[in-house]
């Protein structure tokens, strides 16, 4: 089993950098926590290392990986930026933004990091994810840290109970804030394109660079440019039904708000997103809330309707995955 380290501990950061550092330095996977989702991060460089996340993971090697770095200069290094994503960057920056930039000649990650594009999606964490790239010295290559197509684990408890047989070392940095993954934009002849909603409004990229965004099409539809495009994805062993205005017995409902949903009293277990209408609370919740829902026993998982607007729309699209027909998951 893994050995859990916790960042909290006296010297726990410093324990876990270092013994982090050992394991990847060996071409091995680690689970960190980020402010989106804990991620399982490999030597975004070493194609050994980055086999193991997709063996460890299930995961197909079409889709690619975020690749990680500690600051902007380090991404400079990695990746040619545009005018726009560079303001993008500056503005968002450490924070959970993911841009698809061109991947420079001379980069050193490997091409099973980017399936063999010539883009490259790059972000920059808060915290301690940062403080560990600058220690090991190079970009970290990490997916979400559970089974391929679940749902996103935002605890080192989620972690471990999925992959804690197959993985040496969780870093616990506690609850992930955000709860939902980075927002991907890629520019492209002066317009900037949404490939997946996420932790930053579109509304406030919107506000940084004075145009419009162009939103994705339906989901499964456009090519896989950037990980979370798959149609079916985040989702739990139990069907989803979105949207909805009642609930038959046996069903776990997750509410929103304080509206009433008919037969809320005969669910199997009633989760409330956020009681208070907070969508940022809402997305902190989100995969917790689904992961409980699922361990429930019910015979299937309802959710009530959420708005649209702000982060909202990422709450949205990981529903949307989450309830569509599998056989596609990433």
């Amino acid at each position: 089993m893994a050995r859990v380290i916790s960042t909290g501990d006296d010297g726990g950061a410093e324990a876990a950098i270092a013994a982090s550092i050992a394991v990847l330095g060996a071409g091995r996977p680690v689970a960190i926590p980020t402010e989106t989702v804990y991620g399982l991060a490999a030597d975004a460089t070493n194609p050994a290392a980055i086999t193991s996340i997709y063996e460890t993971k299930g995961r197909p090697r079409f889709n690619p990986l975020i690749c990680h770095m500690a600051d902007l200069a380090m991404a400079e290094r990695h990746a040619v930026f545009d005018p726009i994503s560079r303001r993008l960057a500056e503005a968002f920056w450490p924070g959970p933004l993911t841009l698809v930039l061109p991947l420079k000649e001379d980069s050193g990650i490997h091409p099973l990091a980017t399936a063999g594009l010539d883009t490259v999606g790059i972000r920059v964490p808060v915290g301690f994810t940062s403080a560990l790239i600058r220690s090991f010295g190079r970009p970290l290559a990490a997916p979400s840290a559970n089974s391929s197509g679940r749902i996103s684990p935002t605890t080192a408890q989620h972690v471990e109970a999925d992959l804690g047989a197959k993985i040496e070392v969780i870093v616990d940095g506690g609850a992930c804030p955000v709860g939902v993954e980075s927002t991907i934009v890629k520019v492209e002849d002066g317009e900037a394109r949404l490939l997946r909603p996420g932790g930053v409004a579109v509304e406030a990229i919107e506000a940084v660079i004075g145009q419009k965004v162009i939103r994705p099409k339906a989901a499964g539809t456009a090519a896989i440019e950037a990980p979370g495009m798959l149609a079916s994805h985040y989702a739990p062993s139990a069907s989803v039904r979105l949207n909805t205005a009642a609930v038959v017995p046996g069903e776990a409902l997750i509410a929103f708000g304080n509206g009433d949903i008919a037969g809320a009293a005969d669910a199997k277990a009633v989760f409330n997103l956020s009681p208070d209408g907070d969508l940022a609370e809402a997305a902190s919740n989100l995969f917790d809330f689904l992961k409980r829902a699922d361990a429930s026993g019910a015979t299937g998982i309802v959710v009530a309707p959420i708005p649209d607007d702000g982060l909202g729309e990422a709450i949205n699209d990981r529903l949307t995955r989450a309830a569509a027909p599998r056989g596609t998951e990433e």
